[in-house]
């Protein structure tokens, strides 16, 4: 697996106990340019972002690589994010889009033989996306990316990011128990793509 890059950890003797207890003077600290703020908002949700990722794409160094994508991002929209939702399911959504952007993206070869040789457009699918007889967890894994998009980001946000029922509610605009009605189909047609599989 990937080494994670870490954030200096700021000095003890300049951050009092409580500071920024809550999310809100974290993020407003943030917002005014505080870089020991910045660091705690990282450490606080760095290793939850690259487990999420690392579900999503089962590659150690590509989720390394996605979550410095989604910090990235975060950043440059931290001054759009109102605080309604919790910071993590916020930066969950950034961290599934910029999977979903990766995965949809073109990947580019060029031939080692001919240095000036123009590029060419790979058509094999992604290492992520190819199904594993082997392992079921990633059989599952599978099956999961498959599924339409508004299913797959309540599946992925509630079983592999963590995030209740509620939150994705919020964030999606709809009800909870739209929600739950979305993993209940979810799992419908997961189980019978699985079926599908054994056969």
């Amino acid at each position: 697996m990937a080494s994670l890059a870490r954030f200096p950890a700021p000095e003890r003797d300049a951050e009092p106990p409580g500071r920024w207890a809550d999310e809100k003077s974290l993020l407003e600290a943030v917002r005014q340019g505080d870089r020991e703020a910045a660091e705690a908002m990282v450490e606080r949700t760095y290793s939850a972002v690259y487990a999420s990722l690392f579900r999503l794409c089962s590659d150690g160094d590509l989720a390394a690589d996605l979550t410095q994508e989604t910090y990235q991002k975060a950043w440059s929209a931290l001054r759009g994010f109102d605080g309604r939702s919790q910071l993590f399911t916020w930066l969950y959504r950034i961290a599934y889009t910029t999977f979903l952007n990766h995965v949809r993206r073109p990947r580019r070869t060029t031939s080692l033989d001919e240095p000036y040789a123009a590029n060419i457009a790979d058509d094999v699918p992604a290492a992520d996306q190819v199904l594993s007889s082997i392992e079921e967890s990633e059989r599952l894994r599978a099956a999961v990316l498959r599924l339409p998009d508004d299913l797959r980001f309540t599946v992925t946000a509630h079983f592999w990011g963590g995030l209740p029922v509620k939150e994705i509610a919020e964030l999606e605009s709809i009800t909870t128990v739209a929600i739950r009605k979305r993993l209940h189909k979810a799992f419908s047609i997961l189980e019978a793509m699985i079926d599908e599989e054994s056969k």
